[in-house]
């Protein structure tokens, strides 16, 4: 009978700890704001939020290259503006050269900001962004990532814009030049026609240029949606639901207060009292 009583005194001992065990992890829960404290709780959940974890890391990474992406883009346009609008200008003034009212002088002064303007465009080619990294690349476009099967450049290539047909805009506008001080009517209307091409060329990578900058919007809002929609998932199997933990963490104080008064109350009883 004592050995009886003895092992029932043990097994409630056994429960009311882990009664105890399981109310300070509710706390844990509550105080944390997490309801996996170790991987062990629920394998398939800790997994899934590791998964969730890496995929949340890439993405800030691709937003950030998008926002990188997005300023380069941006530089590039304000770039090729000028180069249209210097483009547009060298055309107008070997328009103005190849007239029969124009004389010597003008267009001395003419073929001199010719010159001038090559030597601006050059300039424009050798932009430098940010970081101190050429805008367009000498070699290759700079590609970047933007998702995990999501890669382009947002920034054509120096040869992409400022060559065409194997001569650079520069090099160009330095023939209208010297057809321009050299009065050679026959080179000046061949230098037109080939500004006429330059300009088309321009204004072809220009809208390039903003299809990437439409692009990359779109990427950077569906990257935003994502991450919201993955964050929310990551609450819902990682985050403790504070309304439910509270109302468990009550039910299980009242169990153990239950559980430990009627512990109390079988102790206080005397050997006799066992025995009868």
């Amino acid at each position: 009978m004592i050995n009886a009583v003895g092992n029932r005194m043990t097994r409630e001992i056994a429960r009311q700890q882990s009664l105890a065990e399981q109310l300070e992890r509710t706390q844990i829960q509550i105080s944390g704001g997490k309801k996996l404290l170790r991987m062990s709780d629920d394998p398939v959940a800790a997994r899934r939020i590791a998964t969730i974890g890496t995929t949340q890391a890439s993405m800030t990474a691709w937003s950030a290259n998008v926002n990188s992406a997005a300023a380069l883009v941006s530089q590039a346009d304000g770039v090729m503006k000028a180069v249209s609008n210097l483009m547009t200008r060298a055309r107008e003034l070997t328009l103005a050269a190849v007239s029969d009212s124009t004389n010597p002088a003008d267009r001395a002064t003419i073929a001199a900001e010719l010159t001038t303007i090559a030597d601006e465009l050059d300039a424009l080619a050798a932009t430098r962004d940010s970081n101190g990294e050429p805008l367009f690349a000498a070699g290759p476009a700079r590609v970047m990532r933007f998702d995990a099967d999501l890669s382009f450049a947002p920034v054509p290539s120096a040869a992409d814009i400022f060559v065409i047909a194997g001569n650079s805009l520069s090099t160009g506008i330095r023939d209208a030049a010297t057809a321009v001080a050299a009065g050679d009517t026959a080179a000046m209307n061949l230098s037109l026609g080939a500004l006429a091409a330059s300009i088309s060329h321009v204004a072809d990578q220009h809208a390039r240029i903003g299809l990437a900058g439409g692009r990359l919007d779109r990427i950077g809002d569906g990257l935003a949606a994502r991450g919201i929609a993955l964050t929310d998932e990551r609450s819902v199997v990682e985050d403790t639901d504070l309304t439910v933990a509270i109302a468990q963490l009550n039910a299980q104080e009242l169990t153990l207060n239950a559980a430990q008064a009627a512990f109390a109350k079988i102790n206080r009883q005397t050997l006799f009292d066992l025995l009868r």
